[in-house]
């Protein structure tokens, strides 16, 4: 070994306080007056991409409209079966008892979807619409029924078939209570401001009405009575005019926006108008609630032909990237909005 003296290496505390690591170096700063700074919650950042939620059954279009019309049917029984007579006296319970049905179903629809979105303003709207239309359609459709019935029974009739029993009876009964439902569907469609709209919720409530006629017969017989049997079959016309609605306006979208998480995730919009408004105003089409950074008009969906564009007013993030101005919605592209994230997805284009 050398006899040479060898300098010993010392390192302080003070010197290690001195060295950063690349990633404590992008957290930590030195500021003029030598202090350290941490960073600042106002310093713009591209957010985490978040992750997929499991979303609420109760948030799916078939299930709160089957729910609404169950209810909303059987509300209005109870209020027109007190005046409802069996047999061949007549009281205004008779008159009544399938328009109030309808009519109370109407609002129920308007409500059912007001709750999902947590909106009272449209809540108040929706009902304010739908208790006119539905006291005016349901009459005029309840004539339309009444006669289609009797023109069925007739037929069935000069054909023989002389018992209630008999299916083919069941049968002209669902046909002619589909009119029924076709009224709700028109409503629905007509809170939503979709011409499209009116016409899936008018098929999928004829589709719902036309099963709930079919074994409005058959309950009857079951239950042997009348009161029991109105209150079993009204209520399922009810629900399977708002099951049949929300499976079909499902089955027949063409483009729509499915939320992945968020205080929504689990409700899809289906995106109907030319120009869909995202915001945390109650007027907007899609009401982003629950979050203070979210404008009051966020970003727009805009049609342009057969493409959906997002124009952002605020920062929204497409895949972790910052959209600034506007851009094309691939099928499947993912939106961030705040605490929502959004999956675009549309049918295939023949």
């Amino acid at each position: 070994m050398s006899d040479e003296k060898k300098e010993i290496l010392r390192v302080s505390l003070d010197d290690l306080a001195e060295v950063l690591t690349p990633a404590s170096a992008a957290a930590v700063t030195i500021n003029s007056t030598g202090a350290r700074s941490y960073g600042n919650i106002h310093e713009p950042a591209d957010p985490t991409i978040l992750a997929q939620e499991k979303g609420s059954v109760f948030l799916k279009a078939w299930v709160y409209l089957g729910i609404a019309g169950f209810f909303g049917a059987l509300i209005g029984w109870g209020c027109a079966e007190p005046w409802f007579v069996d047999g061949q006296g007549f009281r205004w319970g008779n008159i009544l008892l399938l328009p109030v049905i309808v009519a109370v179903m109407c609002i129920g629809f308007a409500v059912a979807e007001s709750i999902v979105e947590r909106s009272l303003r449209k809540g108040l709207i929706r009902v304010g619409i739908a208790l006119p239309l539905g006291i005016a359609l349901g009459f005029f459709f309840n004539m339309v029924a009444n006669l289609l019935y009797g023109i069925g029974l007739g037929i069935l009739s000069a054909a023989g078939v002389q018992s209630y029993h008999n299916p083919a009876v069941w049968i002209v009964r669902g046909l002619a209570w589909a009119v029924l439902g076709v009224a709700g569907g028109i409503v629905y469609g007509i809170i939503g401001r979709s011409a499209k709209k009116i016409g899936y919720g008018a098929l999928g409530g004829a589709i719902g009405a036309a099963i709930g006629g079919m074994i409005f017969d058959p309950i009857s017989f079951a239950t042997k009575n009348g009161t029991v049997s109105r209150a079993v079959g009204f209520t399922l016309l009810g629900m399977a005019t708002g099951i049949a609605m929300g499976l079909v306006e499902s089955a027949l979208k063409d483009r729509w926006l499915y939320v992945t998480a968020g205080p929504l995730a689990g409700k899809q919009f289906i995106l109907y108008k030319p120009v869909t408004i995202m915001g945390s105003a109650q007027s907007c089409d899609i009401y982003l609630f629950k979050d203070l950074e979210i404008l009051p008009a966020h970003a727009t969906l805009s049609q342009r032909g057969d493409r959906i564009y997002v124009n952002a007013e605020g920062p929204v993030y497409m895949a972790g990237s910052r959209i600034h101005s506007s851009r094309l919605l691939e099928n499947g592209a993912v939106l961030q909005i705040g605490r929502y994230s959004f999956r675009y997805q549309e049918k295939p284009r023949g």
